[in-house]
């Protein structure tokens, strides 16, 4: 060790001398390297005429004494985690990053991070972490409040303001035209013109140039703005004129238009139009009323089935519909007519006649005369007296009253009383 620091001694002198020789200009410049005042593996260059002792390449350690070979020349010579600094691998995060920052090594690279809780620069230094940090400055646009939800600053427009957060809260409105046309400006907010309390409960209430008016619906009374009352609230709250409770007013029904042209109209109960023509007219009481002709006494047709009608006149000389049943039909006209057996005596048997389309003996009553006999022969009645009677068959036959001879002369019958 003593013979390594003499030598180290020498050499130093000799490069003093060298160097006051160079002062003095009595020492050569090309010569300061001569003898070589450095250690082993090493070089000596001039530079400005002076000794400058450098290890050779690959080498380290102290130049004026001796250089070691080195570990590495390269940075790939060493670990991921380590860097090639003057031939050393050393930790590639010795000194990198900042106070209180993590360095983690990534392929002889240093990564320096902040650890959690705690933010900043980490290359020079990390301080612990205050999250309302994140809204100084803040993130928000005008007239905004940041607030830091879940470590997220979250922006929102302040009370009376509307629009984008991140760009911008403005106002809602500054006069009421900025509204729509049922909203009014107030307190910078568009609220309803008609709200409740604006006009009386019971009252309408509408909205012109952005401000209200009130009015009591049709059929009510009273102040809009305080109470409004209907007219009636049942019938028997209307007058005879108007005597109908609906919606709560009065009103006529007869005055809807609800009977025909000419037709009389009249209130049932108070609530129910009845529709009739006068007495002197007849129609649809619903659609037009006319005057009265004969023909409208048979419309609609009063009679039974299978009977016509026909004007006419009653006993005491009004006019009346008169029903009759049609021909070869028989009945009661005013309930239903059937046909008849016969329209002609050819329908009935040869002893019988065609009466009233109905089929009666040709020797009815009163065919011949009293005690005469009656003997039907193709529809007719034949009447002759009896033997021993005598007179005009239609009328009357007599018996003969004896002793009476009887002679015929010129084809008559004598009777000659003996």
């Amino acid at each position: 060790m003593m013979k390594e620091e003499g030598l180290i001694g020498r050499k130093l002198f000799l490069i003093l001398g060298c160097l006051l020789l160079m002062w003095t200009q009595n020492c050569d410049a090309d010569d300061v390297c001569s003898p070589s005042p450095c250690g082993s593996n090493t070089q000596c260059l001039s530079r400005e005429g002076r000794p400058v002792c450098v290890c050779l390449p690959g080498h380290w350690g102290n130049p004026l004494a001796y250089c070691q070979r080195g570990e590495c020349a390269e940075t790939s010579d060493c670990p991921s985690s380590k860097v090639c600094r003057d031939y050393r691998c050393t930790d590639v995060c010795a000194s990198q990053c900042g106070q209180n920052a993590q360095c983690t090594p990534r392929n002889h690279v240093p990564v320096c991070t902040c650890p959690p809780g705690y933010t900043g620069d980490p290359i020079t230094s990390c301080r612990p972490f205050n999250p309302q940090e994140l809204c100084s400055p803040s993130p928000c646009g005008r007239n905004t409040r940041c607030e830091v939800v879940n470590d997220v600053p979250t922006c929102s427009c302040l009370p009376g303001y509307i629009g984008q957060p991140l760009t911008g809260c403005r106002h809602e409105c500054d006069s009421d035209f900025d509204c729509g046309s049922q909203s009014k400006c107030q307190d910078f907010k568009c609220v309803p013109v008609c709200t409740s309390g604006t006009c009386a409960h019971t009252a309408r209430c509408e909205v012109s140039n952005h401000r209200p008016i009130c009015s009591c619906p049709p059929g009510t009374f009273g102040d809009p703005y305080n109470s409004c009352h209907l007219e009636c609230e049942s019938h028997y709250d209307c007058p005879a004129g108007r005597p109908s409770c609906s919606a709560g007013k009065c009103i006529d029904p007869c005055s809807q238009g609800v009977c025909g042209v000419n037709a009389d109209c009249r209130v049932k109960d108070r609530t129910t139009p009845v529709c009739s023509c006068p007495r002197h007219m007849t129609g649809d009481p619903f659609v037009s009323c006319r005057p009265f002709e004969k023909a409208d006494l048979c419309v609609p047709n009063p009679c039974g089935a299978n009977a016509e009608c026909t004007p006419g006149h009653d006993r005491t000389g009004r006019e009346r519909p008169v029903c009759t049943c049609r021909p070869g039909f028989i009945g009661d006209a005013l309930v239903s007519c059937r046909r008849g057996e016969c329209i002609e005596d050819r329908d009935c048997s040869y002893d019988r006649n065609c009466v009233g389309y109905s089929c009666q003996p040709t020797c009815g009553v009163a065919a011949c005369g009293r005690g005469a006999t009656c003997n039907p022969r193709d529809h007719k009645a034949v009447c002759t007296c009896p033997p021993g009677t005598t007179g005009r068959p239609l009328l009357s036959c007599t018996e003969i009253p004896a002793p009476v001879a009887a002679a015929r002369r010129n084809g008559r019958l004598y009777y000659l009383r003996r």
